[in-house]
């Protein structure tokens, strides 16, 4: 067996029926990865693989990973980001669904049972995600619902209106406890919405492999952070997707090794600004918003690109600025920005700190 795959003792066992592979990323964070293996071996639906895609860690995370259970995969492979490591996990999956789980969030013990009840229900949907909780590093509950918090794009996005059609949970889900009988499940098409801004979030979803296969792999060219955005983008415009309206995952936040830390905030925004052009270059015609809509959002998505980049790269920040100001002329910041990028970079970083001192 190569030195760099553990298999579990199950490798030769059937796919059978609902098979759910589980892909895991994880880059030294052995005991982290560990809770979330377990968060899914403990799964009211247990037909599962899980395949845990080690990116290159230095910690013991083989050791504490190998042996777990036989539905259990360990991979091992040179440093190459998460959209690698996910596709790496890709290309081993088994399953006839296929999920993707951060190795430090876990899942609620019914996400999969709870979340294939809905498939079953909307045999058109390709993909399902869901609201999830917020917990701190040990583990306290910081937010009961966190999904709206953390994308800024909901405050476009209205699921009574925009989705199709919706049923109970305790209409599709034989087992549903009695306190979430009354949430709701949705589906429909809302690619165009996409557009403005991320609505998933990546470990909550659980994709048909069927329509992973017609949506490919992660872009890796897409560094650092913001590669999920872009994939379930391409996700939605295949086809229809369902939501869950009901939290199925504890999601870590405040740690330092997180992708949507502060110091990553220059990635997200350039991932962003990609994606969104990419998408108008290729689909362009299938989004179907107001223009002002579609104006604005490229005026936000060049802002804040040029403002992110303004320490690190003055001539990229001035052009991403000037971009957003021929989008939206009316924008009293980004055209003090942009008027500050044409300075040397010492002068324009003081006058900027100046500035803020002074607003406090």
């Amino acid at each position: 067996m190569p030195g760099n795959v553990c298999l579990g003792y199950g490798e030769s066992m059937g796919d059978g029926y609902d098979l759910v592979t589980v892909i895991i990323p994880t880059y030294n964070r052995a005991i982290e990865c560990k809770l979330s293996v377990e968060s899914v071996l403990s799964q009211t639906h247990g037909n599962v693989e899980v395949i845990v895609v080690d990116d290159g860690s230095i910690d013991n995370t083989r050791e504490l990973i190998c042996g777990m259970d036989e539905r259990v995969k360990y991979i091992r492979q040179a440093n190459a980001g998460v959209s690698a490591a996910r596709n790496t996990g890709i290309e081993a999956a088994r399953g006839e669904y296929v999920a993707f789980l951060d190795s430090d969030d876990a899942w609620l013990p019914w996400k999969l049972e709870a979340q294939l009840s809905v498939l079953r229900a909307f045999p058109e949907a390709g993909m399902v995600w869901s609201d999830m909780k917020a917990v701190n590093e040990k583990g306290a509950i910081l937010h009961e619902s966190y999904l709206k918090l953390m994308y800024g794009s909901y405050a476009f996005f209205d699921r009574e209106t925009v989705f199709r059609t919706s049923r109970s949970l305790s209409d599709i889900w034989k087992s549903c406890p009695a306190a979430f009988a009354d949430r709701k499940c949705y589906t429909g098409n809302i690619f165009s919405w996409m557009f403005m801004g991320n609505l998933v979030h990546t470990s909550t979803v659980l994709l048909r492999r069927d329509c992973q296969k017609k949506v490919g792999h992660f872009d890796v060219s897409l560094q650092k952070s913001g590669e999920d955005y872009d994939f379930h983008f391409r996700t939605c415009r295949v086809g229809e997707v369902a939501y869950l309206d009901l939290p199925t995952i504890h999601y870590r936040v405040g740690a330092n090794d997180q992708l949507t830390e502060q110091r990553y905030m220059v990635w997200i925004a350039r991932n962003n600004l990609k994606t969104i052009n990419k998408m108008l270059s290729v689909a362009g015609d299938e989004i179907r918003l107001p223009r002002k809509m579609i104006r604005d959002r490229l005026a936000r998505s060049y802002a804040w690109a040029g403002l992110t980049e303004f320490e690190e790269n003055p001539s990229k920040a001035r052009t991403c600025l000037f971009r957003s100001l021929q989008y939206s002329p009316l924008q009293a910041r980004v055209a003090a920005y942009l008027l500050l990028a044409f300075l040397p970079p010492r002068a324009a970083i003081c006058i900027r700190k100046l500035i803020r001192k002074m607003i406090r």
